[in-house]
């Protein structure tokens, strides 16, 4: 009776919370589909009996909406790709080398990974001005590339330190070079953990914004978190038009998860489990 009591407690408890997380995504999805007059509708209407796609009409009309979206996806793609190939290089060493200021190393990066990042905006400012690349997106593709290296190298190596180095070495002795060994053998059971490392890559590189709004001065040059912040001054907070951009930035976010779920969950718990 008490163990039945508690599963009811649980499950209740875990629904509320279940509530409590998904409701506000429902409502901007919601949000997104209501014509005006029911966005500012007293009483509130949790539901919608004139659903339209005005929200995103208005989105592409009133601003560049997929040029913002193109931006973002050559930036996160390309930041993303770069970060992680030098952590994975990176985290092949630290975990196959010794040698000197190896523990340093890593301490380093752990304290790079937990330094806020405007702390070094001002620096990187200056820096990105004098080689005249404000508001060019390559210069936000370097900030991303350096911001995420450290994470992901950090990711990379815990993933390395769990494959044996049995099948790495026979490839040695059969005259493979190390970094043969490493494409050939390494790589192909880390792809699990590449995966992760690519897919929380992309997912930080799509959502950030202050270096995003420091560096891009001119609205062709935006990423979505940056179109949508001039969304609220331009349109004074139209929240079916602001919904609607959410609803279309959260998608590659979720695409992303949803594709690469299973090799996300497979390289979090690569080598947990021994055979």
């Amino acid at each position: 009776m008490k163990k039945r009591r508690y599963k009811v407690i649980r499950f209740i408890l875990l629904s509320i919370f279940l509530l409590i997380a998904v409701f506000p995504l429902y409502w901007i999805v919601l949000t997104s589909f209501k014509p005006t007059n029911e966005v500012y509708s007293f009483p509130i209407r949790y539901w919608t009996s004139h659903p339209t796609l005005y929200g995103y009409k208005k989105l592409f009309e009133f601003v560049n909406f997929g040029r913002y979206f193109i931006n973002s996806s050559i930036v996160s793609l390309t930041a993303s790709l770069f970060s992680t190939t030098f952590a994975m290089l990176a985290g092949y060493v630290l975990s196959r080398s010794n040698f000197k200021g190896k523990t340093f190393s890593i301490l380093f990066l752990f304290f790079a990974q937990m330094l806020p990042s405007y702390l070094i905006m001002v620096p990187q400012y200056e820096m990105f001005s004098k080689l005249k690349l404000i508001n060019h997106l390559i210069s936000i593709m370097i900030i991303y590339t350096g911001l995420g290296a450290s994470f992901s190298t950090i990711m990379a190596r815990a993933f390395f330190v769990r494959i044996p180095k049995d099948m790495e070495e026979a490839a040695l002795i059969d005259g493979c070079t190390r970094l043969l060994a490493l494409f050939k053998v390494v790589i192909p059971l880390m792809l699990p953990g590449l995966a992760a490392i690519l897919s929380f890559s992309f997912v930080n590189n799509w959502n950030e914004l202050f270096t995003a709004v420091l560096f891009l001065n001119t609205s062709n040059k935006y990423t979505v978190p940056v179109g949508l912040y001039s969304i609220i001054s331009k349109a004074g907070v139209q929240w079916n038009i602001l919904a609607a951009g959410i609803v279309i930035a959260l998608a590659p976010t979720i695409a992303v998860f949803s594709v690469a779920q299973k090799y996300i969950i497979a390289g979090l718990t690569q080598g947990s489990i021994k055979g």
